[in-house]
């Protein structure tokens, strides 16, 4: 009983015995059988965490965020991943709640009909994150993407530029960078310009497809003077072609992506760009399931809505 005590962080035992009982654990190598201790709890201390990539820069800084909260806690994160398919998003859903997890934390608001119906029903905290344009299951934290791509339309317009072109995810697969592109082209809009050309594309975000969708946009369109981008890394492959070609930035073409990813800070020009909180939004998600479980009648606050800044480097002009 004593041993089972102290491998389970429960009752009344001793600093010395404690110390003695895991130091024994420790050399025999033993490992306590959690599904055992499932079976009584009907629930093992896991937190299923559910993501649509690890290819990017995204990501990892949102499972940092998670991991900074939950190392404190028994609780552990277990990560699926989606690749922005709605159909693998439910497998992996599935999967994952038949462990009988104490939480699921999991990315956008958009989800199948049978998804939502498994996280409605599984009676354990589920958090939403990234996207708070929508109603969540349970809990969201995130930002609002339309704001985004509205307040990155009027930071643009303010510096001068008219002729614009945008660059990004095919939109059915990234809902997120979809109302960021609505929100942008609501701004322009409302004050007569349009986007005058625009591309898209599937598949991983690199520096090569960022050049390569450059080169033909400006081909096709040389009279832009500024170009958007979905996201940081499609955004820095374009200012390195830009440099290249050695053409005026921001002063003839200026530049805008998303994300501040902090690997690009080495470009030999800083990309204007948006913070989209990801370490402060895995954090928050964490702290949620956290204090769910540890008071199941608590009020926590449900709706977090985080509020992104631009950071104008040195590819958007200031006036």
């Amino acid at each position: 009983m004593t041993v089972s005590r102290v491998l389970r962080n429960r009752g009344d035992v001793s600093d010395a015995t404690r110390v003695r009982v895991l130091a024994a654990a420790k050399n025999l190598g033993y490992v306590p059988n959690k599904i055992a201790g499932a079976l009584a709890s009907s629930r093992v201390n896991l937190v299923a965490v559910i993501i649509p990539s690890l290819s990017n820069m995204v990501f990892p800084e949102v499972l940092t965020g998670i991991n900074q909260v939950l190392e404190d806690t028994e609780l552990q994160p277990v990560v699926g991943v989606t690749d922005y398919l709605p159909e693998k998003e439910e497998k992996v859903l599935y999967e994952m709640l038949s462990w009988r997890p104490s939480g699921v934390i999991i990315a956008g608001l958009e989800h199948t009909e049978a998804a939502r119906t498994m996280l409605d029903s599984a009676g354990i905290p589920v958090v939403e994150i990234m996207d708070t344009d929508g109603k969540p299951v349970d809990a969201m934290v995130g930002i609002s993407h339309r704001r985004a791509g509205r307040e990155m339309a009027q930071a643009i317009l303010k510096a001068g530029y008219e002729h614009i072109g945008f660059m990004g995810t095919k939109m059915p697969l990234d809902h997120r960078a979809r109302k960021r592109f609505e929100g942008f082209t609501e701004v322009l809009g409302k004050h007569g310009v349009e986007i005058e050309d625009r591309e898209f594309y599937s598949g991983g975000s690199a520096l090569a497809k960022g050049r390569e969708m450059t080169q033909a946009m400006l081909d096709r369109s040389p009279d832009l003077d500024f170009l958007y981008y979905s996201n940081d890394m499609i955004g820095a492959g374009g200012l390195l072609y830009l440099l290249d070609q050695g053409i005026d930035v921001p002063g003839q073409i200026g530049l805008a992506g998303f994300n501040n990813v902090e690997l690009l800070q080495g470009l030999p020009r800083k990309l204007a760009t948006m913070d989209a909180c990801r370490t402060e939004i895995g954090r928050t998600a964490a702290e949620i399931i956290a204090a769910k479980l540890a008071e199941p009648d608590a009020e926590v606050e449900t709706r977090v809505t985080l509020t992104p800044k631009i950071s104008y480097g040195d590819t958007l002009k200031r006036r």
